[in-house]
């Protein structure tokens, strides 16, 4: 009797700490939610401007979205407010509470929610985006491919002419490393601080910031590619 009195006692304060958990988890998010976010599509291409207010609302709390959200995503129209539902997602949901989108955080400030036959949308900070959009710009231009020992072994253009949802081409210049000219990338994009270059067949490569400002693909290995800016 003792034994299942302790394992009791045990299991109803792991309840009441998950319980503590949780509410300390909502109370966060509804502290960091109110403020001006971006919903957009995974590389911006499609955009619009959210505003969360910390005011009730029916069921949740206000919004209001900018005029253009509806052109640009139309699902928006049905948005009239946002609330905190569960453990951690940040629900925006129409008049009658039901949801339009559900997001969950991936990164610090940064959400993810996937509208069934649709695909994948981003919230987060405007300020954050639109820093993120500003660097995008700064991709744009003549790289040089290189390997770890600094030898040249490809050069390419990364375009802001669109590829399709999301993705800009990529152009690479003659006389390229029988790999990468094997790869033969034609789009490109920048999504969550990665250069990414992608084929026709599929195939991705990813590029990652290093502390020298190079861009390194990755997973690392012991011939590192290297892609700078021209």
């Amino acid at each position: 009797m003792i034994v299942l009195r302790v394992l009791a006692l045990a299991i109803a304060a792991c309840i009441a700490a998950m319980g503590a958990a949780q509410a300390q988890d909502t109370t966060t998010l509804k502290k960091e939610m109110p403020g001006q976010w971006e919903l957009s599509t995974t590389e911006r291409s499609k955009t619009c401007v959210v505003t969360m207010k910390a005011d009730a609302a029916a069921q949740g709390f206000k919004l209001e979205l900018e005029p253009a959200c509806k052109t640009a995503l139309p699902f928006t129209k049905d948005i009239v407010a946002w609330s905190i539902k569960g453990l951690d997602i940040v629900r925006l949901q129409d008049a009658t509470g039901e949801s339009v989108i559900d997001f969950t955080e991936v990164e610090a400030g940064i959400f993810e929610g996937l509208r069934q036959g649709e695909g994948v949308y981003i919230l987060q900070d405007l300020a954050a985006a639109r820093s993120m959009a500003k660097s995008m710009d700064q991709m744009i231009g003549d790289w040089a491919m290189v390997r770890g020992n600094g030898q040249p072994v490809c050069g390419l253009t990364l375009t802001n002419t669109e590829a399709g949802p999301d993705n800009f081409q990529v152009f690479l210049k003659p006389k390229c490393d029988a790999a990468i000219a094997q790869f033969n990338p034609t789009q490109w994009r920048l999504e969550r601080g990665q250069i990414i270059l992608m084929s026709q067949s599929g195939e991705v490569w990813q590029f990652e910031a290093d502390d020298n400002a190079q861009w390194r693909r990755v997973p690392d290995t012991a011939d590192p590619l290297i892609m700078l800016r021209q």
